[in-house]
């Protein structure tokens, strides 16, 4: 879990969709090359990315994604919000069926979102958090809500509110809903998605075959997915992953390496796709007015931590984390979340601007920053060592702090950092989740910064009621507007989902969310 659009969904999504349908072949399988295993598939329990970007596979939402990031039918074939905003009527799709061939009815959406609500089960509980109760009568499903909520048709579309069968989820063996949870995975769960496990070896392998009852129609017409299978090797070493894919032994290989997008890139037999991403890169700044030890901060002067973002190179540090595919980050979320602002890049390298900010604060004869930086970690080496060059010319001595992942989260969370190393994708295709991390002070003061704006507060709990789509537009255009102008954030880039596919597979996407959708995806004979 890291720890929504217009998404640029369109240009990766379209992918399938700009192919003739008469090309399309049906049959066959792939074979995916993955960095870490899932340890469970469930819309309620899964918080670790290899489980959460395979949750669509499996388990259909009621709502949608679409192509270009507006809210389209999913399960459900309509929608309506009552006048009030506190009623959210769906009808079904007449005919759905799960794997089994079990009906998927108003029964099961209850029993899915109700578990998907339940603060006493997983980690996404809080997304629904404006139900107050979900009613069935037929094919017809009522979402009462407490009060309006803008991002509710969203959630709607996301992972956690994926349909399960709740007469099968109920046979599964177990005591408690975690324990049904886990035999329910472990012995091939009935799915409402356009896949079924069909095999796993913990650790090593998976495969899922598609099922034969899902709804959606491909580009000939006939019922998604195209694949019959979809195998999965799970590799931890980049340098292997790209070995097997260039000798043929998988068909696609993901987190390649940015240092070798190129190489790939340039290799007849591959298509190397840079997916785009809502993916951030950037170090929390400490705007307290003391550092742990009681010594006063100087970074809680807003004009210090401008002139830190002024004196960063961003175009540099992009060239070597990133080899240039990267960008600049230009708001406090990426570009492609919903709602995002921010026409240009955001501090553009000015080292004399930054002199002079240090100069106003009265601090032209230098200070201290210690950089929390993740132990192991190439690129956090390479960011300290270009930091530390860029910054000494001010007077700035940066010193660092190598920890483990853990220990950065406890340094974040009490506050004992100056700046560290940091990162985000957004779970959720709207954009009160990554904006509520990073800026709202009531949620975990505004990512560990201790920022605590009360404009910027105002607008957001605002927001969070807002239905009306324009207003709530203008209440982040502000809210990003304040963020960049008070920089609690060093503003380092974003990063697209690096991922090298054989020439002999089409469709398959990563989605700016990070999911790995195969539903469309196809292999030439």
């Amino acid at each position: 879990m890291k720890p929504l659009l217009p998404l640029f969904l369109g240009a990766a999504l379209g992918l399938a969709a700009a192919t003739s349908a008469l090309a399309i072949e049906r049959g066959g399988s792939m074979a995916f090359a993955r960095y870490d295993d899932s340890a469970i598939i469930d819309p309620v329990y899964a918080d670790r990315n290899p489980d959460l970007w395979m949750i669509n596979a499996f388990y259909e939402t009621l709502l949608r994604n679409g192509p270009d990031g507006s809210i389209v039918p999913g399960l459900a074939e309509s929608h309506a919000v009552s006048a009030d905003g506190k009623a959210i009527t769906l009808t079904l799709r007449s005919g759905l069926k799960f794997s089994d061939g079990s009906p998927i009815t108003g029964e099961d959406v209850i029993f899915s979102l109700d578990r998907a609500r339940n603060p006493d089960l997983g980690p996404w509980a809080g997304l629904l958090g404006s139900v107050e109760n979900v009613t069935a009568e037929g094919d017809t499903v009522t979402l009462a809500l407490k009060q309006p909520d803008p991002t509710i048709l969203s959630i709607l579309a996301t992972f956690n509110t994926g349909i399960m069968p709740k007469a099968a989820f109920e046979k599964a063996a177990g005591a408690t809903d975690q324990e049904k949870a886990q035999a329910f995975f472990a012995g091939g769960p009935v799915t409402s998605g356009p896949f079924m496990l069909k095999s796993r070896v913990q650790g090593a392998s998976m495969s899922f075959a598609r099922n034969p009852n899902y709804w959606r129609p491909g580009e000939d017409g006939k019922p998604l997915p195209y694949l019959d299978e979809v195998t999965f090797a799970v590799i931890p070493d980049d340098a292997t992953r790209i070995l097997k894919l260039q000798a043929g032994e998988v068909d696609a290989a993901e987190f390649i390496p940015f240092a070798r997008v190129g190489e790939l890139g340039a290799d007849p037999n591959l298509k190397m796709e840079l997916f785009p991403s809502t993916r951030i890169v950037y170090a929390p700044i400490n705007t307290r007015e003391t550092r742990a030890d009681g010594a006063k901060n100087p970074l809680a002067d807003v004009k210090v931590r401008q002139a830190l973002n002024y004196a960063t190179n961003k175009d540099v540090l992009i060239k070597l984390v990133t080899f240039d595919t990267g960008k600049p980050m230009t708001s406090l979320m990426s570009a492609a979340t919903q709602l995002h602002h921010g026409p240009a890049p955001l501090y553009p390298y000015d080292p004399e601007k930054a002199k002079a900010l240090l100069g106003e604060a009265g601090l032209s004869g230098g200070f201290e920053v210690k950089l929390t930086t993740l132990a192991g970690s190439a690129d956090d080496a390479t960011l300290f060592t270009a930091l530390q060059q860029m910054w000494a010319p001010l007077g700035v001595n940066l010193t660092v702090e190598q920890v483990d992942n853990p220990t950065r989260g406890e340094k974040n969370r009490s506050g004992a950092f100056d700046i560290h190393t940091y990162g985000w994708a957004n779970d959720v295709n709207d954009p009160a989740q990554v904006t509520g991390w990073l800026g709202y002070y009531k949620q975990r003061q505004a990512v560990g910064t201790g920022w605590n704006n009360a404009e910027f507060n105002t607008l957001f709990e605002a927001s969070n009621s807002e239905v009306d789509p324009e207003k709530r537009k203008g209440e982040y255009k502000r809210m990003q507007e304040i963020y960049a102008q008070e920089a609690p954030l060093l503003f380092l880039f974003e990063t697209p989902f690096a991922v090298a596919v054989s020439r002999s597979i089409d469709g398959y996407v990563q989605t700016p969310l990070g999911a790995n959708d195969f539903s469309e995806a196809w292999r030439a004979k």
